[in-house]
């Protein structure tokens, strides 16, 4: 069927493109299209059944001379070239250049849908990842090989986050030079694109990282194809080439609005909000990509972003990706409106695989300690500021007023840090023995005598 070429267009309209008379199609194999004036145009089967198939045209079916329409079935799934040469590149969601460069050439073509990977050979995430911001070192610590999400709103500064994370993220040791990212933006729009490419590109990591970018007013089948391109250039560099990638992936909500958008296309039945009742699936098919492999020395983290709709954390999409993954850091509107950046709400933020990154060998024995402390003191310095807020400041405790105090230092100095700050988790650390020495010796709990004699500065 490759060499075959139909002209049995039915109807066109709004992308869409119905073929009848073609049996043996299978839904997700590509498509290549020669309009009457022999342009060619690409596309992908989204259905199949024996009287009609359904096509998703990329470039749209406008002006289409149906008579005069040839369709060829290629009989393959959608395919990325893979070499070294992808560093410092950008492409579209389809893995065609973007930034006027030459296509990469190569005969090794990976299909972008990956390989079943099994679950016995697979390595449990550890080692500590550094991402220069306080609020995820120093409390919600990133591990090699871990898929932690970051749970955000409408409006709020994620996408300056992610990008403060590719520009900062590093391992620490001898495997930081091994470290590169791969960037995935779907959805976005030309500023925000803009935006991304010039901040790589001004820090200098541009020749570390692969970019994947699909715009707001491109297809929406490229959108579903965008993370699937921009994992497959991963497990390349990570199990090819040995590499430590990690993949920041913005935004999963325009990812699951286009799969809906698509379900609704093909006539799938929808269920919790309209979105296809194998999202969760979808999202895991993504998010399994991730991880470390036996006996292979590179690996690949993944960090989703994804704006919850109305903030609710309940929502399918940050519902689903939460069973998925290993823990959030979740952005809060209440210390973005006091002008905290990033504005890292700590208390529902967890990385449940935080404990096997951190402490000796990975970062400061102290680490898991201070981290429990500053949960501690900071849930107890919110209690206190509710109290303030009924009875009035003047009427609290010496003790409680040093807790509103922490809380303030806390909010403003360890989760507050500018947009170019890249503090290592030491004076993070550091740091955050400074805010509890504002506390009382005796009402830090979490950590041991000997960490309080060596870092409270009250404890002298």
């Amino acid at each position: 069927m490759k060499n075959i070429e139909f002209r049995t267009a039915v109807s066109a309209q709004g992308g869409l493109l119905v073929m009848g008379g073609v049996a043996g199609v299978s839904a997700g194999s590509r498509v290549s299209l020669k309009d009457h004036v022999g342009n060619l145009r690409n596309g992908l089967v989204i259905r199949s059944s024996d009287d009609a198939v359904l096509v998703e045209v990329f470039e749209g079916t406008d002006d289409f001379d149906l008579e005069r329409t040839w369709v060829r079935f290629l009989d393959e799934p959608f395919k990325l070239p893979v070499s070294r040469d992808i560093l410092g590149r950008v492409f579209n969601g389809a893995g065609l250049p973007r930034d006027g460069r030459p296509p990469i050439i190569s005969g090794d073509r990976r299909d972008v849908n990956g390989e079943p990977l099994n679950p016995a050979a697979r390595a449990y995430p550890r080692e500590f990842i550094q991402t220069g911001i306080s609020a995820i070192d120093g409390m919600n610590s990133l591990t090699r090989g871990q898929k932690l999400p970051i749970f955000s709103g409408g409006g709020l500064p994620h996408n300056r986050v992610a990008a403060q994370i590719v520009r900062q993220a590093k391992l620490l040791g001898d495997a930081s030079s091994e470290f590169v990212v791969v960037f995935a933006a779907f959805g976005t729009s030309h500023a925000d694109a803009r935006f991304f490419q010039e901040s790589f590109e001004e820090s200098g990591v541009i020749n570390k990282v692969v970019m994947f970018l699909n715009l707001a007013d491109e297809p929406v089948i490229e959108r579903l194809l965008t993370p699937r391109a921009a994992l497959t250039a991963a497990e390349y560099l990570a199990y090819d080439l040995d590499y430590h990638v990690l993949v920041v992936m913005t935004d999963m909500t325009a990812y699951a609005e286009a799969l809906r958008e698509v379900a609704v296309l093909r006539g799938d039945v929808p269920a919790r909000k309209g979105y296809p009742g194998y999202l969760y699936s979808d999202l895991a098919e993504i998010y399994e990509r991730a991880g470390r492999i036996k006996n292979r020395s590179g690996s690949i983290t993944l960090i989703p972003v994804l704006s919850m709709p109305s903030d609710d954390i309940t929502h399918p999409i940050p519902d689903l990706t939460g069973y998925i993954t290993e823990g959030q850091i979740v952005l809060g509107r209440e210390l973005f409106n006091q002008g905290v950046y990033p504005p890292v709400t700590v208390l529902p933020s967890l990385s449940r695989l935080m404990k096997d990154g951190v402490g000796k060998n990975f970062t400061r024995e102290d680490h898991p300690h201070v981290a429990s402390q500053l949960f501690a003191s900071y849930a107890k310095a919110l209690e206190v500021r509710g109290l303030a807020a009924i009875i009035g400041a003047e009427e609290l405790s010496d003790s409680d007023r040093r807790y509103l105090e922490f809380a303030q230092g806390f909010e403003r100095r360890f989760i507050g840090q500018d947009e170019d700050e890249d503090r290592s988790v030491y004076e993070t650390l550091n740091l955050a023995w400074d805010l509890l020495s504002m506390l009382p010796a005796e009402s830090l709990i979490r950590v041991s005598e000997e960490e309080l004699a060596k870092y409270h500065k009250g404890s002298a």
